[in-house]
């Protein structure tokens, strides 16, 4: 089937259309995530975007100077700047009367949960009308896969070899934010291509900060076959690892997607080398405290909405 004919099948070009924003020349590992991810991010939200990258994956994935992946404007800074950096790019572009342009931070889960938190924070706290998306690959994949506050209990990385060592899920990025009563932030999959376009599309339409969780599959991270990919990602949600879902002011929760046969934590777990090391006792306890967080969301839409009947149990 050609591409042309996928996409129309899908309804891609109905929402989208077939223009890239993304050059094929970059140099991210095969089956990587994050490509998938920036060039369905870029074609939801077209070439009036500017986007700043901190280190990163994405730092090396862009190509080395003078080149570069990209066909927009791509602002290169330091570590822990992703959110000021594009707050600041918003400033320069409001002084100039510019106002019909999307800013984007571009950032991984070393730069958004640990290392540029704090900038991250002080962006929210102000409303500061910014989209940060960051691709969580669960690790600081980009120097040599280290534990980062991403990382899942029991997975394998050079600074944990016999597994993360921690008692519970890791660091709850969406609740932080959720907690800055910020106007919208969603969760979204690659492997969701439609969930995924419309998102980024509503976001590119409401004013104030915004910020999406993208889950990126990481080949030699997560240790699993470059093929695999959207097969993981597909996988993370199905098993309810990773829930699609929206919040609207810190408060107003939507899942937008529930599995009707659930596939088990475990079978997610299994698939990936980086767990090897969880026994069955702490397959478990991870499995009962997705499962915990899975209720809390849906009691969230219940609340929000009344009842959880109208949740759908197909997308794509």
């Amino acid at each position: 089937m050609s591409t042309h004919t996928t996409q129309l099948t899908f309804g891609l070009l109905d929402r989208i259309g077939k223009d890239e924003w993304m050059e094929p020349g970059h140099v991210a590992c095969q089956g990587c995530g994050a490509t998938l991810a920036m060039r369905l991010a870029l074609k939801a939200l077209g070439n009036r975007t500017v986007v700043t990258i901190p280190a990163c994956c994405w730092t090396v994935i862009d190509g080395p100077f003078p080149q570069h992946a990209l066909q927009i404007p791509l602002f290169h800074t330091a570590f822990e700047t992703a959110a000021i950096a594009a707050t600041g790019i918003r400033a320069a572009m409001r002084m100039r009367g510019i106002e019909d342009v999307t800013v984007m931070a571009w950032a991984g889960d070393g730069g958004t949960y640990d290392i540029g938190l704090q900038a991250l924070s002080g962006a929210a706290e102000r409303n500061e009308d910014v989209l940060y998306a960051v691709y969580d690959n669960e690790a600081y994949m980009n120097t040599g896969i280290q534990r980062s506050g991403s990382t899942p209990v029991g997975a394998w990385t050079t600074t944990t070899p016999d597994g993360a060592r921690r008692n519970v899920l890791k660091k709850d990025i969406v609740a932080i934010l959720a907690a800055h009563r910020v106007p919208y932030i969603a969760t979204v999959s690659p492997a969701y291509p439609e969930d995924f376009v419309r998102k980024f599309q509503k976001a590119r339409e409401i004013k104030g900060f915004r910020f999406i969780q993208i889950l990126s599959p990481c080949p030699p991270g997560w240790k699993f076959a470059a093929e695999k990919t959207v097969h993981m990602a597909r996988l993370a949600v199905e098993s309810l690892v990773f829930p699609l879902l929206e919040i609207e002011n810190g408060t107003r929760v939507t899942v937008n997607y529930r599995p009707a046969n659930p596939r088990p934590v475990k079978e997610y777990l299994k698939a990936q080398g980086r767990f090897r090391h969880v026994d069955d006792d702490l397959a478990a306890e991870i499995e009962r405290q997705i499962l915990e967080r899975w209720e809390g969301f849906l009691k969230q839409h219940r609340d929000t909405h009344g009842t959880d009947q109208n949740i759908p149990e197909r997308i794509r």
